[in-house]
């Protein structure tokens, strides 16, 4: 039972039912639809298979989705693609048609409007660094600073620009409605630049009805300037640390990482870190000892979760790759539940204060008495979220009735989400939690757990009694 939570990127390696199923026996949690690659259609092929293999295994398991925002990408080249060399100059237009040498297409229909004389353009994770020199209509005419292999669809990205591209794309909408018509869970925003693009967002989903969680993924420097809005305007937060560390200086990503774990932490917000965690498991059956290191940094830096991307979607090992990042969270879950781990208080604002000074005395009780377990009935998934951001060193099994917030509880470090019907009193809470407890062998009768409850259950902010109570075979 690890505490931090596995995301796995479904795709053309990982697109059965059976695969789907093993990667939940290795401890994944949250399956995400990539909506930067591939049609609706094919997104509809890989979800049916995630549903039968969902209806199949008593885990509960959400599903993610991405939203591609406004990816700059090349556009037509032949395979195996263009070498390009220092010194040459190449021309780069707006449009998606195969043009002839030295024109490159992009998809950007804005490139040489907000690309300016001077800046920098990145190519493919900035593997290829260009520089544009002068404009010729609508043709930027760039120097080839370090030189590569150009490939249709690579990324491109504008450190030095002001990308006036909304990030919520006509595409992007189109994901949306269709991540809403079917069920999705979460729902992450590309290249977020200010906390009103996630509440304009947010805005959409609850006009049609929709309580689908919003992720906001920092991967941009002004997505830096107003973190602290951002991460109080969405749900969640997740370091997409690959186009980050093409936007900023690269050797800063670990210590923004470190920023945003923290922030979230004392906001009491979810993160996600992302990006190459195990990047060589795409060929490699076996991780690199410096993947290994960062995926328990992360961990121990405070994310809820950890994300795997072409490892599991592209690459050769899927199942092996979420059984990896399984057995060193759980390794590094030991070490940290060991060490005595100083965290940072929960600051959630007034409206759920009362709730985060609640989580914090549970985390010292769990401490001071030798409790195996917390149960708490969070209807609405908030009093979970909080005993999660306590990090309480034992499991949080988390009932709700409402089977939306269960799967969004996926995302809680240390959270156990189980949906039931609300008990009618605390006794039949009480009830309820012996019997599975003790179903699943977790514990044994006698062993100590701590109980949330209040009256009447399944009310907001009912919380009013902490509960120590022997676990009971028969009551």
């Amino acid at each position: 039972m690890i505490k931090t939570k596995i995301i796995a990127t479904l795709g053309p390696c990982c697109n059965t039912a059976d695969t789907i199923r093993s990667m939940v026996d290795c401890g994944v949690d949250v399956f995400r639809l990539n909506f930067s690659h591939g049609t609706l259609e094919k997104h509809a092929e890989l979800l049916e298979q995630f549903n039968t293999a969902r209806e199949r295994h008593h885990h509960t398991t959400a599903v993610l989705g991405d939203l591609c925002g406004p990816k700059i990408r090349l556009g037509h080249i032949d395979s195996p693609g263009r070498k390009i060399e220092v010194g040459e100059e190449i021309t780069i237009i707006s449009g998606q048609f195969k043009p002839e040498a030295p024109l490159i297409g992009t998809t950007y229909e804005n490139f040489a409007r907000d690309v300016k004389d001077g800046d920098r353009i990145l190519i493919d994770d900035g593997q290829i660094i260009l520089r544009a020199l002068r404009h010729e209509d609508n043709k930027v005419v760039c120097l080839v600073e370090v030189p590569g292999t150009l490939k249709i669809r690579k990324g491109i990205n504008l450190p030095d620009s002001t990308v006036s591209a909304p990030s919520i794309t006509d595409n992007d909408w189109q994901c949306v409605d269709w991540a809403i018509q079917n069920n999705f869970d979460f729902l992450a925003l590309s290249f977020v630049r200010s906390g009103d693009e996630i509440r304009q967002l947010k805005s959409h989903i609850e006009r049609v009805g929709s309580d689908i969680k919003v992720i906001a993924k920092i991967e941009t420097a002004a997505a830096l300037e107003n973190l602290e809005d951002i991460a109080k305007a969405s749900d969640i937060i997740l370091v997409a640390r690959g186009d980050l560390g093409v936007e900023v200086d690269i050797a800063r990503v670990p210590l923004i990482q470190k920023h945003i774990t923290h922030l979230c932490r004392k906001l009491g917000k979810p993160v996600i870190v992302a990006t190459q965690m195990l990047q060589s498991m795409i060929e490699s059956p076996t991780p690199t000892r410096a993947e290994v290191s960062d995926v328990a940094n992360a961990i121990m830096d405070f994310a809820d979760a950890v994300m795997l991307s072409g490892e599991t979607a592209v690459g050769k090992y899927p199942v092996e790759a979420a059984r990896t990042i399984c057995r060193i969270a759980e390794v590094t879950e030991a070490y940290l539940e060991e060490g005595n781990v100083v965290y940072p208080k929960i600051d959630t604002g007034q409206e759920l204060q009362l709730s985060a000074a609640i989580a914090h005395s549970v985390a010292q009780m769990t401490e001071d008495i030798d409790v195996r377990i917390v149960a708490v009935w969070s209807q609405s998934g908030s009093t979970a979220r909080l005993l999660s951001k306590a990090r309480i060193d034992v499991p949080i099994l988390a009932f709700s009735s409402n089977e939306r917030v269960c799967r969004q509880m996926c995302l809680h470090y240390g959270v156990i989400p189980r949906c039931r019907e609300i008990p009618q009193d605390t006794q039949e809470f009480i009830h309820l939690t012996d019997k599975l407890i003790l179903e699943r062998r977790w514990h044994k009768p006698g062993d100590k757990i701590v109980l949330l409850t209040g009256e009447p259950i399944g009310a907001a902010d009912a919380t009013s009694a902490v509960i120590v109570h022997k676990l009971t075979a028969d009551n």
